[in-house]
């Protein structure tokens, strides 16, 4: 299961959907993964993921959240609900997140879970977790004046009280994490049509971030994103993108069970840039058969996000 968006800094933000185009986006988006093209920086940092990084819904973008060199920014608060469909149930993420002397950020979010309606299958998921991350800034992008350089990062996040599936099935609370390096890059030579693409590695045991528990070990997962912007009405910005994130194949506690790579499809609106909030729309394609005779009815799944930078 997952979920979708696409960026938001300073003058910038994320996201689609779509059916028949969904093997085009697919093309598109793996080809733009690929690219390294000059460009410049849209701004800092401020809409969140699902998790709470700055990035895009199910994935973490190489900016951070703003702050000044010598102290902690103002926190970014972020609301964000997957609908899980009627195994998994609805997931509602509530963040805030701090940027660090202009190279880093970190943060807590926290996970309710509503009861889905199937009672052979939802009882695995129930109750909320807890997930910290942090990221840290290695390289700016546009470094030394270079225009080809991508921002690079290295982060974390560690999420527990983590229950669902394993946890149900062995009676105890669980924890997992994921440590990663992204690098990211905002191409502006065409003004009119301002690109962004983003591309990263991590080692997670987590199943689904965590909401399809815990993977039975490391495994070693590429994730990506490209995404568009476009001017809307009244000075607003839309940005229609992609996201892709491979997962663990296979689940703790759930011998045979197959989870397939999460793609997301979405759009994010940006009202006003100054305002430092924005919306996102979307629909992930997640979960569904993992066993035989066994669906999680998670396949095209609503999501919305709302960001907003105190």
């Amino acid at each position: 299961m997952s979920y979708l968006s696409i960026f938001g800094r300073k003058k910038g933000v994320t996201a689609g959907d779509g059916s028949k185009i969904r093997k085009t986006v697919r093309t598109s988006t793996l080809a733009a993964l690929f690219l390294l093209v000059a460009g410049t920086n849209l701004a800092s940092g401020q809409s969140l993921n699902w998790e709470g990084q700055t990035g895009i819904f199910v994935t973490p973008l190489a900016y951070t959240a703003p702050s000044k060199k010598k102290g902690i920014g103002k926190p970014v608060v972020a609301y964000h609900f997957l609908n899980g469909g009627k195994v998994l149930g609805g997931f509602h993420q509530a963040s805030v997140t701090a940027g660090l002397f202009g190279r880093a950020e970190f943060g807590y979010t926290r996970t309710f879970h509503e009861q889905g309606s199937t009672p052979t299958l939802s009882y695995l998921w129930g109750n909320g977790f807890d997930t910290f991350h942090g990221k840290v800034n290695l390289l700016a992008e546009n470094f030394d004046k270079q225009s080809w350089v991508p921002a690079v990062s290295v982060g974390f996040v560690a999420r527990t009280q983590v229950r669902n599936v394993g946890g149900w099935i062995n009676g105890a609370n669980t924890s997992n994490g994921d440590f990663y390096a992204v690098a990211s890059k905002t191409v502006t030579q065409v003004k009119q049509l301002p690109l962004v693409f983003n591309a990263g590695y991590k080692v997670t045991n987590a199943s689904v971030l965590g909401l399809a528990g815990n993977a039975p070990a490391y495994r070693g997962r590429a994730f990506g994103a490209a995404a568009f912007v476009l001017k809307g009405p009244w000075k607003s910005s839309v940005i229609l993108g992609s996201e892709i994130l491979q997962e663990p194949r296979d689940v703790q506690a759930l011998p045979g069970a197959i989870v397939p790579t999460t793609l997301t499809y979405a759009v994010r609106v940006v009202p006003l840039a100054e305002k430092k909030f924005n919306v996102d729309f979307g629909v992930a394609q997640a979960a569904g058969q993992i066993l035989p005779g066994v669906s999680l009815y998670a396949r095209h799944q609503f999501a919305l996000g709302i960001s907003y930078g105190l």
